[in-house]
């Protein structure tokens, strides 16, 4: 256990000189005109998870995550605007299947976002089975 600990703390030292070695370079080849500025932290926008979230913002249903309405082919749902959920025909309800089932289902999450920025609820009836879908792709 002893050797555990001694190697931890003697792992920090060494990362400790290491990142020291390495701005004391980067220094010397800003003063030496190499570099024009110092590196720093880009923050890289993709359409992949960051980690820092215990649920992935992407793969998250809340409308609260993202405010940009994207559409998925699915212009034709804004007629259902302030129909509840349960008020929804047959015929309705298999024009949201149709959209539901020919995304990719990596675009399921946002898809409902958008319905739910649009004031468009989703059919009661599809309700399990995005939840199923999304419940998939999360793992």
């Amino acid at each position: 256990m002893i050797y555990l600990v001694f190697a931890i703390i003697l792992l920090g030292f060494f990362a400790l000189a290491a990142g020291f070695v390495r701005e004391q370079r980067l220094k010397a080849q800003l003063r030496r005109g190499e570099i024009a500025e110092l590196p720093s932290i880009q923050q890289v926008q993709d359409m992949e998870c960051c980690g820092q979230h215990e649920t992935c913002e992407k793969e998250s249903l809340l409308a609260a995550v993202s405010k940009e309405i994207e559409y998925y082919n699915d212009e034709e749902l804004d007629r259902y605007r302030g129909t509840p959920s349960e008020g929804y025909s047959e015929a309705a309800v298999e024009e949201f299947r149709e959209v539901l089932y020919t995304m990719q289902e990596d675009e399921v999450a946002g898809w409902v976002r958008s319905l739910q920025l649009r004031a468009v609820e989703l059919p009661a009836e599809l309700k399990d089975e995005v939840f199923m879908i999304v419940g998939e792709r999360r793992g």
